[in-house]
C-alpha cells in the first residue's frame, strides 16, 4: 500500500472508531474500551497500530486517560479468531475493531449489536457483512477494498512485463474467506490474456518450500500473490523462495519491499 493510501485508510478507520466512541462517551462518563482483533501480530502490524493510536490520539483520546485498546492477536492462525471475538464481545467493549474477511466474519458472529469497524476488506457485499456499500444497515462500517481486481491486475502486469509466459501461479491461502472471489476474477483474467493459472494453497509457513518445489516441476514462469494476512506475514520467505527460481512475482506491498520485484526473467 503506497503512503497515501495508507495515510487515507488509517484516518478513515480512526474517525470511525473515534465517532462510535464519542457516542459511547456521551451515553456514559468511564473509560472507553475498544476490542482490536488482529490476524496476525502487534509486531507485523506496529505500523498500523501506531497509526491508529496517534489518530485517536489527535482526536483526543489518549491510552490510560480516556481510552484502554483491548488487543488479541491470531498470529496467523485464523482458527483463533472466534474465540478472540466472543471474548472481546464478552468484556463489553464499545467497539470492536478488525481487518480482513476472517477477522470481519468473526466480529460479525460474535455481536449484531457491539459497533464494528472494519478494514481492508475485499468484497463487504459478496462476504454478506453488510447489504450495500451505500446503506451498509447493521452494526458494520468499513472499508471495502478491491482484492479481486487488484490481484488480477498484477496477473496482467506480469504478463505486459514478460509477455512470452504461458503458465502463471496463484499463491493464496485457503483458509482466507475472499480466496474464492479473489480465484474467479483471476481466472477470468487469465483466459483473457491467454495464459495458464495454476492454484497453490498454502495455510501456513511450512508450505511453502513444498509448493515452490513443485511450481519448479511444473515451470511456472511466475507467482501472482494474494494479499492474505499469512502470506503477508511472511512476504521475505516467499520473495526469497521466488528469486532462488529466478520466477518474477506480483503482489501486495509487503512482498515488494521483501525483495519481490528484484528476479530476473524466467527460465526458458
Amino acid at each position: 500500500m503506497r503512503r497515501r493510501e495508507f495515510i487515507t485508510l488509517a484516518y478513515a478507520m480512526t474517525c470511525s472508531v473515534s465517532w462510535l466512541l464519542e457516542e459511547a462517551r456521551a451515553q456514559q462518563a468511564r473509560v472507553a474500551r475498544v476490542g482490536f482483533l488482529g490476524l496476525g501480530s502487534m509486531s507485523s502490524h506496529a505500523a498500523r497500530v501506531a497509526a491508529l493510536r496517534a489518530g485517536l490520539r489527535d482526536l483526543g483520546w489518549v491510552e490510560g486517560i480516556n481510552i484502554h485498546v483491548e488487543f488479541r492477536w491470531a498470529e496467523g492462525n485464523y482458527d483463533r479468531l472466534p474465540a478472540f471475538a466472543e471474548e472481546l464481545v464478552r468484556l463489553n467493549v464499545d467497539v470492536l475493531v478488525s481487518h480482513g474477511a476472517a477477522g470481519a466474519l468473526a466480529a460479525k458472529n460474535a455481536t449484531s449489536t457491539i459497533p464494528i469497524v472494519i478494514t481492508a476488506v475485499g468484497d463487504m457485499v459478496a462476504l454478506g457483512l453488510v447489504s450495500s456499500l451505500s446503506r451498509p444497515g447493521g452494526n458494520i462500517t468499513g472499508l471495502s477494498l478491491f482484492a479481486a481486481e487488484l490481484t488480477a491486475k498484477r496477473l496482467e502486469l506480469i504478463k505486459e512485463a514478460v509477455p512470452s509466459l504461458t503458465k502463471v501461479a496463484i499463491l493464496v491461502n485457503p483458509d482466507n474467506a475472499a480466496t474464492q472471489f479473489v480465484l474467479r476474477e483471476a481466472e477470468a483474467t487469465a483466459m483473457a490474456l491467454n495464459v495458464e493459472l495454476r492454484a497453490f494453497e498454502a495455510r501456513q509457513p511450512s508450505d511453502f518450500a513444498r509448493i515452490f518445489a513443485a511450481m519448479d516441476d511444473q515451470r511456472i514462469g511466475a507467482v501472482v500473490v494474494h494479499e492474505d494476512t499469512m502470506l503477508n506475514a511472511n512476504s521475505k520467505v516467499i520473495a526469497d523462495l521466488a528469486e532462488i527460481r529466478r520466477m518474477p512475482t506480483g503482489g501486495f506491498p509487503e512482498l515488494v519491499f521483501a525483495g519481490g520485484l528484484r528476479h530476473q526473467l524466467p527460465r526458458h
